[in-house]
């Protein structure tokens, strides 16, 4: 039987411009560009502002703060929708005053309007190997199969891809029958491409490749390939006395080959691969100087920049208001604009409320590590959680999350992702709380002066630190060890 009941609940529930924050702030600044020009493709209510005033509109960034929900501003296409339109607020401002381009002569172009970008043509590592593969005189159908291995060869430079599955994807996707043995051919020929070691299986063979380009006549590639060939797994390891004593070699001739091996390259394609990456594009969101011992912070200014509605969309409205004949279509019409406007004018306060809250969240970081930033030592750092920086700011902790994700400070001492600001505490003898980066500098700092013949052990390591007054354990020590990529002692041993 069905029934009707009443119930009351309370729900969260997050506004347009509240979403649209959110994901603003994720947004890094060498992404912001393009999010913004997304946005004037989508809304022609949107323009840059070229004299640099901003929009009279009304700021909504305080109804952003606290989190009111507005309505939605898609209409529901009745009839009233169309009758109840208020243009008031959008037309009783700056009619009387001078168009800003009736000030400008256009004798004189914006200074910045003849500014070049330049533009960085790149060779991809793929396209490296093909203009090799294009100098061999391949028919159609060994061209194919050999672009089909190039292109199942890893950004490293390495083939890991089964022998068997590169014949079904020929088979399948290209319709190419071809063999295994005739695969293994080609992949032959592509190995003596350009760079040494490109189109292998594993790190083995890639060194070897490389070391039998090399002077067949050198005594040290000639060790390093039996090494490599016979003692590849002692080599790892670094049990330099096994591969002594089993051929015979004087401490000279093991250090020569060893010398050889850990000059070769073992990831081929990295050098390509490396220039290719968005990630080697670093550009900063905020610049912190020392003026004098007093900290300077300022945004970056494609963080900040000048919006504002549209001049033409602003005198549509002027012109509806002026008329008396207002029928259904015009209504339509003016609606529509109404829409577009209000978008704009929401993401113009998103943009200035992202500034506010990404430069009120690194000034506390700022001041949270003030003696960093002045200094440059990482052992001055405090030990500092998102919850600290959400106390200080009264901003949620998933928002300041959001900002110390993706952001990056530049100072006088190098250029910084803010999640690096961020670490736990650590107590000491004195019952001081440290920073876990003061303990990993002075970590790296003991295993970076230690005797490369005789390496510390993770147990003579937590021994000086615990001299040193440092509460840590032998566990603690081997973690913080290899989140520095340092490996263990035996394998940072040298001859």
């Amino acid at each position: 039987m069905l029934k009707q009941t009443q119930q009351q609940k309370l729900l969260q529930k997050l506004s347009p411009q509240q979403i649209q924050l959110m994901k603003l702030l994720q947004v890094p600044t060498a992404v912001l560009e393009e999010r913004i020009k997304e946005e004037l493709e989508e809304n022609p209510a949107l323009e840059y502002s070229e004299d640099g005033q901003e929009d009279d509109f009304k700021d909504n960034s305080e109804e952003f703060e606290a989190g009111e929900t507005e309505d939605e501003f898609e209409p529901d296409g009745s009839e009233n929708e169309y009758d109840n339109i208020d243009i008031s607020e959008y037309v009783s401002e700056g009619d009387d005053e001078i168009a800003d381009y009736k000030l400008r002569d256009d004798n004189y172009p914006d200074p910045d309007e003849n500014r070049t970008i330049p533009i960085r043509v790149e060779t991809t590592f793929h396209d490296h190997l093909l203009a090799q593969l294009g100098m061999l005189s391949l028919d159609d159908r060994l061209q194919r199969i050999a672009e089909q291995i190039i292109g199942s060869i890893d950004d490293d430079g390495y083939l890991r891809r089964e022998v068997s599955a590169i014949v079904d994807d020929l088979s399948f996707s290209q319709n190419v029958q071809t063999d295994e043995e005739e695969i293994r051919q080609l992949i032959k020929l592509i190995q003596q491409f350009d760079p040494a070691g490109v189109c292998c299986t594993d790190l083995k063979e890639c060194l070897l490749l490389q070391l039998r380009r090399k002077n067949p006549e050198d005594p040290g590639a000639i060790t390093a390939t039996q090494i490599l060939d016979n003692y590849f797994d002692e080599f790892t390891k670094k049990h330099y006395e096994k591969i002594q004593r089993s051929l015979n070699l004087s401490d000279e001739d093991l250090k020569e080959a060893i010398g050889q091996i850990i000059k070769l390259n073992p990831k081929p394609g990295g050098n390509y691969s490396v220039l290719n990456k968005a990630e080697s594009y670093v550009i900063p969101d905020f610049f912190i100087l020392n003026n004098n011992g007093k900290l300077e912070l300022s945004l970056n200014s494609k963080n900040a920049p000048d919006l504002r509605i549209s001049e033409g969309y602003r005198e549509m409205l002027k012109e509806y208001d002026r008329g008396d004949k207002k029928d259904k279509r015009q209504k339509e019409a003016v609606l529509f604009i109404k829409q577009k406007i209000d978008a704009a004018k929401w993401f113009i306060d998103a943009i200035k409320q992202r500034q506010h809250t990404l430069l009120s969240t690194m000034e506390a970081i700022m001041n949270y590590q003030y003696d960093f930033f002045l200094t440059g030592d990482e052992t001055t750092m405090r030990p500092m959680i998102l919850k600290d920086i959400a106390d200080v700011t009264q901003l949620d902790i998933s928002t300041v999350s959001r900002v110390a994700n993706s952001k990056y400070v530049q100072t006088e001492f190098g250029t910084f992702k803010l999640k690096f600001f961020f670490s736990e505490s650590l107590s000491t003898d004195s019952g001081e709380e440290v920073s876990t980066r003061e303990v990993k500098k002075i970590l790296a700092d003991m295993i970076g002066g230690e005797n490369k013949r005789k390496p510390l052990s993770d147990e003579n390591l937590t021994k000086m630190l615990q001299d040193k007054g440092y509460n840590i354990a032998r566990r603690t020590v081997a973690k913080y060890r290899e989140q520095l990529n340092i490996p263990v002692a035996r394998l940072r041993k040298e001859l």
